[in-house]
């Protein structure tokens, strides 16, 4: 049975160096040593912002479409969703109609009195 040693002092607070992916592939860095190098302090972080990823719209928004066609989007999700729950129904109704008349009895049929 192997023994386990504990680990040095010197190993348990590494710092380990992180390159991008798209540093990995550039010939000068490939080349240079895994020594971490201090970052330069002159050139502040560009801000995230998404406006270089818009482009200009050929013709502007028309909302009452949109508008429209969220409300259709709506009214058919409603109607699926009624048309679910109905079908479940009749099918639970059915089975209970079925088991009934398998177990032999004869007043398994509703009668709606009119």
């Amino acid at each position: 049975m192997k023994t386990q040693r504990p680990i040095p002092a010197d190993d348990e607070h590494r710092v380990l160096p992180f390159r991008p992916r798209s540093a990995l592939h550039s010939p000068q860095l490939r080349n240079q040593s895994m020594a971490v190098q201090p970052r330069h302090q002159d050139n502040p972080p560009e801000p995230l912002d998404l406006s270089r990823y818009e482009r200009p719209r050929p013709q502007p928004d028309d909302f009452r479409h949109r508008m429209l066609a969220n409300i259709a989007a709506f009214a058919f999700t409603v109607a699926l969703t009624a048309v679910g729950i109905w079908l479940a129904m009749s099918i639970a109704d059915l089975r209970k109609t079925q088991d009934c008349v398998l177990m032999g009895r004869h007043d398994c049929i509703r009668i709606s009195p009119n």
